[in-house]
C-alpha cells in the first residue's frame, strides 16, 4: 500500500495572518524522470532537490529492480545507471503504489524490451486507465496482458525487434507522450510524437540534457512533432530539482484566501506548461508577484509573493487544462471565496485520476456549504467572498492527496472549520504539507496514525 491502512483524519480552522517563507519540495514530474533516465544512463547522476514523495520513491526502487544503484548522500541523491539499451528484467512485479506518472512512463521505457514485465498498483492506481499507454506498446509489437479495461496488473513481453512508430496522442497527455518517447530510446530507427496540444515537456528537455537527439518541430496551429532518434548514448548529469507548482498551488491559494495573509514561495517552477494556475489566480484579481526570475539547468524558476486578495470569479479557458489539471481543485477553493461565477470547463481528464476528482471536489464543497454546479466536463462555483456561513463538513477525500490539501487549503479561511476523513495519503506527493502550512501560521489538526 502506498498510505497507512488506518484512516488519520484531519481538520483545518480559520486561520488569519499567515506569514513566513517557505520552499515547497521538488517538482513530481521532474523528481520522476529524474531517477528514471539517471538510472537508465551511463555513469553517475547527482539530483538535488528530490521530491521523497512515496509515488517518486517507487519509480526509484522499480530502476532498482532492474539494475540502477540508487542511494540517498546527505541532502543529495546519488544514481548509478545501467546503460541505455542495458536494464535487466526485474525478478518480481513491480510495485507502483498511487504512481501513476511512474507507472505509465516506466511501461513506455521498459515495453520494447525482449523480456517480461509486471507492473501492479494499489487500490486507487489498479482503477485508473493504461489503455492510452498500451496501445502505442501493442503497435510496437509488445504483448500486452492486462485485466479488464486494461487495467492493472499488467504483464508486457517484449518483442525481439520493436519497430518504432509515428504516433499521434490522442488525449492531450505528457505521460503518453513520455511513455512512447521513452519506449524509442531502445528502438533502432526513429520514433515520432504528433501532439495538437502543447503538455508539459520535461521529457523533452531532459532527455536532450542527458544527451537524446531529439528535435522538436511546432506548426502555426500549435501542433508539435517531436523525433527522436533510437538507442541513444545516454550520460548521467547533475540536476537541481526545482519547486513543485503543483504543490506550490496549495499555500499560493491559501496566501490569497486567508485574511492579512503575506507568503513568499521560494525556488517554483515556472515552466510555461506548468504555470496556468498562477496566471488563473491573477486573472481572479489575485496579489501574486513573480519575483527573481532565474534559470535552473533548462527550466525556469521563481519566487512568488502572495497576499490576500479580492477575489473575482472569472471564466477559465479550456485550452488552459493541460497546463493545470492538477491544480483544479484548489483553485476551486480560490472560487468558493471570489465574487461572483467561477466556470471551470475542459475537465474531462479530471476523470481518471486518483479520484474522480471532479465529483470529489463537487461534493466537497457542497458539504461546506458552497454553491456549485458539476456537469461532465465543467465545474461551476459560486463564491461567498467574506466565507460567512461555510465550513462545517466532513470531506471524503477517496484516498485522493490534493482532494485532501485543497479541502484543508478551504478551512484556513471559512467561518467554521472544515474536516477531511483521511490525511495519511498527502505523503504520496507533498510529504512536508503539514509542517510547511504550520510554519506560515496554518491551524490544522490531525487525528489517528498520521499525527503520532
Amino acid at each position: 500500500m502506498s498510505h497507512s491502512s488506518i484512516p488519520s483524519p484531519a481538520t483545518a480552522h480559520k486561520s488569519e495572518n499567515l506569514s513566513g517563507t517557505i520552499r515547497v519540495p521538488g517538482d513530481k514530474s521532474i523528481s520522476h524522470r529524474s531517477l528514471m533516465f539517471g538510472g537508465l544512463a551511463s555513469g553517475e547522476t547527482v539530483i538535488s532537490g528530490l521530491l521523497e514523495g512515496e509515488d517518486v520513491l517507487a519509480t526509484g526502487r522499480a530502476m532498482e529492480a532492474m539494475g540502477a544503484k540508487i542511494g540517498r548522500d546527505g541532502e543529495k541523491w546519488r544514481v548509478a545507471g545501467t546503460g541505455n539499451g542495458a536494464l535487466l528484467e526485474p525478478a518480481d512485479a513491480l510495485d507502483f503504489g498511487n504512481a501513476g506518472t511512474g507507472c505509465r512512463l516506466t511501461m513506455g521505457l521498459v515495453g520494447p524490451y525482449h523480456m517480461t514485465t509486471r507492473f501492479t498498483g494499489d487500490a486507487s492506481l489498479s482503477r485508473r486507465p493504461m489503455k492510452r499507454v498500451l496501445d502505442p506498446l501493442r503497435q510496437m509489437g509488445v504483448a500486452v496482458e492486462a485485466m479488464e479495461g486494461d487495467r492493472l496488473p499488467v504483464t508486457l513481453r517484449g518483442p525481439k525487434a520493436p519497430a518504432p512508430i509515428t504516433y499521434r496522442v490522442p488525449v492531450a497527455s505528457a505521460q503518453v507522450k513520455s511513455a512512447v518517447l521513452l519506449a524509442g530510446l531502445n528502438i533502432a530507427g526513429r520514433t515520432t510524437v504528433i501532439e495538437s496540444v502543447m503538455t508539459r515537456d520535461h521529457t523533452e528537455k531532459m532527455l536532450a540534457g542527458f544527451g537524446a537527439q531529439l528535435d522538436v518541430e511546432e506548426d502555426a496551429s500549435g501542433v508539435r512533432t517531436i523525433r527522436l532518434e533510437g538507442q541513444p548514448d545516454l550520460k548521467g548529469r547533475t540536476i537541481d530539482v526545482p519547486g513543485d507548482p503543483s504543490s506550490a498551488a496549495f499555500p499560493l491559494v491559501a496566501g490569497l484566501i486567508a485574511p492579512g495573509a503575506d507568503i513568499t514561495i521560494e525556488n517554483v517552477l515556472m515552466n510555461p506548461t506548468r504555470t496556468g494556475i498562477i496566471l488563473t489566480l491573477q486573472e481572479m484579481g489575485g496579489q501574486v508577484d513573480i519575483v527573481n526570475w532565474r534559470d535552473a539547468g533548462g527550466e525556469d524558476v521563481a519566487d512568488l509573493r502572495v497576499r490576500y486578495s479580492e477575489l473575482k470569479g472569472i471564466t477559465v479557458p479550456p485550452e488552459r487544462a493541460p497546463s493545470m489539471i492538477d491544480e483544479y481543485p484548489v483553485l476551486a477553493v480560490a472560487a468558493a471565496f471570489a465574487e461572483g461565477e467561477t466556470v471551470m470547463d475542459g475537465l474531462e481528464e479530471l476523470r481518471v485520476k486518483e479520484s474522480d476528482r471532479l465529483a470529489a471536489v463537487a461534493r466537497g464543497l457542497e458539504a461546506n456549504g458552497i454553491d456549485c454546479t458539476e456537469t461532465e466536463a465543467c465545474l461551476t462555483v459560486r463564491g461567498t467572498p467574506d466565507g460567512k456561513g461555510l465550513g462545517s463538513g466532513t470531506v471524503e477525500t477517496h484516498l485522493d492527496h490534493r482532494i485532501a490539501m485543497a479541502f484543508l487549503t478551504l478551512g484556513l479561511a471559512t467561518e467554521k472549520p472544515v474536516e477531511i476523513d483521511d490525511s495519511t495519503m498527502v505523503a504520496t506527493s507533498f510529504p512536508q504539507f503539514f509542517d510547511l502550512m504550520g510554519q506560515l501560521g496554518a491551524k490544522i489538526e490531525r487525528t489517528g496514525a498520521a499525527s503520532q
